[in-house]
C-alpha cells in the first residue's frame, strides 16, 4: 500500500491475485464461462465520452464473449455437433444480445452460456456491435 497525494492506493499482492484467479467459477455440464471484453468508453475517434448509463447499457446487450474455460460435457454430444466444438479456450464468439447467466466478477462481467448458443467465432471483435 502507497500514499499518494492523500488518497491511497492499494496494489494486489501475488496472493490476493491469486484469491481473486480462485473465484472465476468452473462452468459444469454442457456451459461455457465468458468474459464480456471492455466496452470502449468513448465514441469511436471523437473523444467524445459515453455516460455512466449507455457503458452498462452496451455491456449487459453485448453480442461479443471472450471464451475463458468450457464445461467438461460441452461439444461431447457427437448426435448434436458431428463435425466437433464449435469454439474454444481463447476464440471471440457471437451469441444473441443478454445470453446466458449474467455474474459480475471484482468489476467485470462474465456469462455462463450453452454450447449450443455460439453462433459464430470471430478473429477480431473490434468494431463489431450490436445492430
Amino acid at each position: 500500500m502507497s500514499k499518494e497525494g492523500g488518497s491511497v492506493l492499494i496494489l494486489d499482492t501475488k496472493e490476493e491475485a491469486a484469491r481473486k484467479a480462485k473465484q472465476v467459477p468452473e462452468p459444469t455440464g454442457f456451459h461455457i464461462l465468458c468474459m464480456v471484453p471492455k466496452i470502449d468508453d468513448t465514441y469511436g475517434d471523437s473523444g467524445l465520452m459515453k455516460s455512466s448509463e449507455t457503458l452498462r447499457v452496451e455491456e449487459q446487450s453485448t453480442i461479443v464473449l471472450y471464451v475463458a474455460k468450457l464445461g467438461p460435457h460441452a461439444y461431447k454430444d457427437t448426435t448434436r455437433f458431428p463435425y466437433g466444438a464449435w469454439c474454444k479456450e481463447g476464440d471471440f464468439i457471437i451469441t444473441r444480445a443478454y445470453a446466458g447467466t449474467r455474474i459480475l466478477i471484482h468489476g467485470t462481467e462474465w456469462r455462463i452460456v450453452n454450447d449450443d448458443t455460439v453462433e459464430a467465432v470471430v478473429d477480431d471483435p473490434r468494431g463489431i456491435r450490436r445492430a
